[in-house]
């Protein structure tokens, strides 16, 4: 599904949420990037613009690893990180988030910017960020959230239900994708329950900010 949508991703990501995503990802920078030289890993990195955004945000000479189990969207990363000035800086690998093919403490962040909801065992995937991550290093996790306010989750609700799968479909070419996304988003553990996951996974002082009404949500935790 979603090598298919690869094309027309980005337009879509933007034109939906008018470019607030990119005010997400801007949050989520200031956990991960701290001004010292540092080994980032991105999961579910998809076209790379959260991988893109903080290799430019890094210090000189840190590397940012972008991890995907889509092909069709990781190749439009390196493009666009050419154009971005930061090739350089980043490295790509097919990979599961469930089972990272790194050892143990590789990482000083690891991030996953609206992935971890396709995760089929989400539990697994925060094991594995854990793991990989040494002692100290934090992981960022922002995620697409429900609204708790009625009056917003009703327009949200018609919006991503039944307007947002037409217009997907027209640009993609795939109406189903689009249909898939408001499902993945309802289906995703309610903000408590989500942390109490990254507890149960071994990380500590684990907290979580919403942004937009509601509408995204930052997810962090230590190990």
């Amino acid at each position: 599904m979603f090598d298919n949508i690869a094309p027309s991703y980005d337009r879509f990501n933007h034109l939906a949420s008018l470019n607030v995503d990119k005010l997400w990802r801007h949050h989520a920078l200031r956990e991960i990037v701290d001004g010292t030289l540092q080994r980032i890993l991105d999961v579910a990195c998809g076209t790379g613009d959260s991988t893109i955004s903080i290799a430019r945000a890094a210090a000189e000479g840190s590397q940012v690893t972008g991890v995907d189990i889509s092909e069709g969207m990781m190749a439009l990363v390196m493009d666009k990180a050419a154009q971005a000035g930061v090739a350089g800086q980043i490295e790509l690998q097919v990979a599961d988030g469930e089972a990272l093919p790194y050892a143990d403490g590789t990482f000083d962040r690891v991030t996953c910017a609206f992935g971890i909801r396709n995760f089929e065992h989400k539990e697994k995937g925060l094991e594995e960020f854990r793991r990989v991550l040494r002692e100290g290093g934090r992981a960022v996790i922002l995620e697409l959230s429900v609204p708790r306010n009625k009056v917003v989750r009703w327009c949200y609700d018609l919006y991503f239900r039944h307007i947002m799968p037409g217009i997907g479909g027209a640009l993609s070419g795939d109406k189903a994708a689009y249909r898939y996304l408001p499902a993945s988003v309802h289906a995703f553990p309610d903000p408590g329950t989500f942390c109490s996951m990254m507890r149960a996974a071994g990380f500590r002082n684990v907290r979580q900010r919403a942004f937009t009404l509601g509408l995204c949500r930052m997810f962090v935790g230590e190990r």
